[in-house]
């Protein structure tokens, strides 16, 4: 079965095309700047490349153009789009109505409408793109994988907020976590790594969004992020962690909004906000020109990130692992080795001089082999899992 997978931004459409029969990418390609009239498709296959630049208005136009580049007859990757057993689109938020993926129908397409309140950056966008799918390849079965429902084994007492419990009910008000289909495959990972199921694994999914999750016995007990992807470390344009307070002073202050504010604690604050760049190279080549700035915002990341480590191996009740993933954590070496200063009190014996040495993109050890504690680069593929999901689904059904 070949299984496409499609993740869409607000303006955006990202997609891969992946043979489940070997789990091979067939390839992969963007839409960009959907809604204006300089929007543009770029889709490769190994050295093939397709360029597409035309007006698209809406999500429906962009997959349309999908569909054209996918059958290409000279750089496409299938002959026809009924090849595709199965369409797995990756959704936000579940709220509390999903605790696994689903295939699409009518009523979960109008429940994930219904939580669209719950994720009004990105919600729209994902359900859009459900919708054109449906009506332009109506015959093709579709699986929604929430970037949440990884999280949902979390006990009450972890994910509730200590508000007015008429309030939580109402309004669903309560920490969801995300990145959950990344911690999702690297758990897996790691849990084949380490051979044993009674496992007691962090993994810290580090990238321009960040967030770290506490996973035993491969089910998460605990993660950074919240009601919304703002909470938890700081990250490239977010916060993370702030005194809740911290909205009205700023409001009243800078005469601004709350919602005003929590825009600028979404993508004016971070790495951003600190030091004036979001991307964590620029961080790392001014942090290394000697930028007081830049070591700051350094500092900050991986101070929170310990004091989570620190935090999650109370919950856990002790440690076996420490998974790196996202683009940070596969390849930015000196973020690593801030991370790991002073971890030893855990049991973990940090190789630093192979941190340094480590290739990119692979799977590695980073421990002594006196380590307690296991550390390890894997990287992520959030697409495999989306499609795994699907032909589970779609096979079943």
């Amino acid at each position: 079965m070949k299984v496409l997978v499609i993740n869409a931004g607000s303006s955006s459409l990202k997609y891969q095309l992946i043979d489940m029969d070997n789990e091979k990418m067939l390839g992969k390609g963007i839409v960009e700047r959907i809604g204006s009239a300089d929007s543009n498709l770029e889709q490769k296959r190994g050295d093939d490349v397709i360029e597409i630049k035309q007006p698209l208005k809406d999500h429906t136009e962009a997959f349309r153009l999908v569909m054209q580049a996918l059958t290409d007859s000279e750089k496409g990757l299938i002959a026809d789009v009924a090849e595709i057993g199965a369409i797995g689109h990756r959704v936000l938020h579940s709220g509390e109505d999903f605790d696994r993926s689903v295939v699409i129908d009518d009523e979960v397409l109008a429940i994930c409408k219904r939580n669209a309140v719950l994720g009004p950056l990105h919600m729209p966008a994902n359900i859009a793109c459900i919708e054109s799918c449906r009506q332009l390849m109506p015959d093709t079965p579709m699986v929604a994988v929430f970037d949440t429902v990884f999280h949902a084994t979390m006990p009450d007492y972890a994910y509730m907020y200590a508000i007015k419990y008429e309030d939580y009910q109402a309004y669903k008000a309560r920490k969801y976590g995300f990145h959950g289909t990344s911690h999702k495959y690297v758990t897996g990972e790691a849990v084949r790594y380490l051979g044993k199921k009674d496992s007691k694994i962090i993994t810290c999914h580090l990238g321009n969004g960040s967030s770290i999750a506490a996973v035993k016995d491969g089910k998460c007990i605990d993660t950074t992020m919240g009601l919304t992807p703002l909470e938890g470390l700081v990250m490239g344009t977010r916060s993370g962690d702030v005194d809740a307070a911290l909205v009205g002073y700023l409001a009243e202050h800078k005469n601004m909004s709350a919602a005003d504010v929590v825009t600028y604690l979404n993508k004016e604050s971070g790495f951003k906000g600190i030091a004036g760049v979001s991307d964590f190279r620029d961080l790392t080549k001014r942090c290394k020109e000697g930028d007081d700035r830049a070591r700051l915002a350094v500092d900050m990341f991986a101070y929170r990130i310990r004091k989570y480590i620190g935090s999650y191996v109370a919950a856990l009740g002790g440690l076996d692992c420490i998974v790196l993933t996202g683009g940070i954590g596969e390849n930015a070496s000196f973020a690593r080795e801030k991370i790991m200063q002073g971890l030893e009190v855990f049991g973990v014996a940090f190789d630093f001089d192979k941190n340094e040495t480590a290739p990119r993109g692979e799977f590695v050890e980073l421990h002594k082999p006196e380590s307690k504690v296991k550390v390890v680069v894997i990287p992520t593929n959030e697409e495999l899992v989306i499609a795994r999901d699907a032909v589970e689904l779609v096979g079943r059904r």
